[in-house]
């Protein structure tokens, strides 16, 4: 955890010394250096116990792949935002890259945290770059009241968390992950505890984010650029699938499980609801973000089922959204760079105008309905088999939200790649080789999870 540390405060200091010609090269190979480091931790991933331990920060089987995708995605974000950065001011520039790198420096020191205190503090560092990045480098004029939905949300969210974690310090005298331990008086009613174990889950549910809690979301992603939409996909909201996890395994001693009844039903059902709206959606960022709403809703029923097939599901439908929605949003902005517009109607027939690009489309729509043997098939297997199990009455909400996940997926590769081109792209660039890069970086981890799903595992159980 020190070295990638070391190395991203690196990257900061570089980017300012740097020569404005040389800089994006630097940047972009600094912090591919940064993801190759990040892999070696696959080395102790079967370990179930902490690993890699300083004095506040370690990994285990749970955080390990985070970090490893928050750092395989720097680079990638930086690759995608080359295109529309080089005619800004170098400031400019050296600003975004800086931005991106403290993002990443944030979640690795989130994810690899031995304290709830300097978790919280990590997550909540997250919120002020992100919201530079959306507010200064947006696209529209609507991306201020992105930018205050984004904040407001989060904020108001992350507030009843802090006000837990003092409880829950009272109660144990530590907030050491390995070591707390939720003591509840007898005098105490169960009711009080059921309040204290929803505040706590509160902000996790406003970062996933799940339906009811999501309308942030895609004005942020519609509004954010590429890099924004990328990290905001791939990371930021597994930030709160990690902490449910977290506080699941402290909470699931004190016999809540009444309580999880309630929350499986509405995130199914929210997966569901969901789903049909991604068919109502006439942006293409718009669509792809609202799908994401849908698979976070589906990672927290898994979660909270309570059980090591929707524990181990969550985290590997996690890892495998992450990759291919970040994808995805990267396509969207090489359309997006071309024809001016994310208004499906307009951009139609990329098949004629972009073919190399169809391929990385097909696979990315694929990975994205769960097409065999995709790892999005693996964890939606393994969450809805436990949801299934848990009560064979979310069949027909599970079965029909799939049938409808499939079609949202099909209908963006059929809308932007079938019929007839606009007028005005006749006279666009081809695909350049950077993005076609970007594409094959994201689909590389994809493909390398299909034979050994367990890198993506927790190798314990509850």
């Amino acid at each position: 955890m020190i070295t990638l540390l070391s190395i991203t405060i690196g990257i900061m200091v570089t980017n300012f010394v740097t020569p404005n010609d040389k800089l994006w090269p630097v940047a972009i190979s600094q912090s591919a250096i940064l993801s190759l480091a990040a892999t070696l931790l696959i080395s102790n991933h079967w370990i179930s116990s902490w690993h890699n331990l300083s004095l506040v920060l370690s990994s285990d089987t749970i955080s390990t792949p985070l970090i490893i995708l928050s750092c395989w995605l720097a680079p990638l974000a930086l690759i995608a935002s080359k295109g529309h950065l080089n005619n800004t001011p170098i400031a400019s520039q050296r600003t975004f890259i800086l931005l991106i790198i403290i993002i990443t420096t944030a979640l690795i020191v989130t994810f690899a945290s031995l304290e709830l205190i300097l978790f919280y503090i990590a997550f909540e560092t997250t919120l002020i770059p992100t919201l530079i990045l959306i507010t200064r480098w947006g696209a529209q004029m609507e991306r201020f009241q992105a930018g205050l939905y984004f904040i407001f949300y989060t904020l108001f969210g992350s507030l009843p968390l802090l006000v837990s974690l003092i409880a829950l310090y009272f109660s144990s005298n530590s907030l050491s992950i390995p070591n707390v331990e939720l003591i509840w008086l007898p005098e105490n009613s169960m009711a009080s505890l059921t309040i204290w174990w929803l505040l706590s889950i509160l902000a996790f549910l406003v970062k996933m984010p799940i339906y009811g809690f999501h309308l942030w979301l895609p004005k942020a992603h519609v509004e954010a650029p590429v890099a924004g939409s990328m990290i905001l996909a791939a990371i930021l909201l597994k930030l709160g699938g990690y902490g449910l996890i977290r506080l699941i395994s402290l909470f699931s001693t004190t016999s809540l499980s009444f309580s999880s009844l309630p929350l499986v039903v509405f995130c199914s059902w929210g997966a569901l609801i969901t789903s049909i709206i991604c068919i109502r959606q006439t942006d293409l960022k718009a669509l792809i973000a609202y799908s994401s709403v849908g698979h976070m809703s589906i990672v927290a029923a898994g979660i909270f089922s309570e059980t090591t097939w929707g524990l181990n599901g969550a985290l590997m439908l996690m890892i495998a959204h992450g990759l291919v929605s970040s994808a995805l949003f990267a396509l969207a902005n090489t359309a997006y760079e071309r024809n001016g517009t994310r208004t499906l109607a307009i951009t139609r027939g990329l098949k004629l105008i972009l073919p190399l690009s169809t391929l990385w489309w097909l696979l990315l729509c694929a990975a994205n309905l769960g097409l065999p043997p995709s790892p999005n098939l693996i964890g939606e297997i393994l969450i809805l088999s436990s949801l299934i199990n848990w009560s064979i009455w979310l069949f027909p909400i599970l079965g029909i939200a799939t049938v409808f996940g499939a079609i949202y997926s099909l209908m963006i590769f059929q809308l932007t790649q079938q019929g007839t081109p606009s007028a005005f792209l006749s006279n666009i660039s081809l695909s350049f080789s950077r993005e076609h890069l970007l594409a094959i970086l994201h689909i590389i981890p994809l493909i390398a999870i299909i034979p050994s799903p367990g890198l993506t595992l927790i190798t314990w159980s509850k």
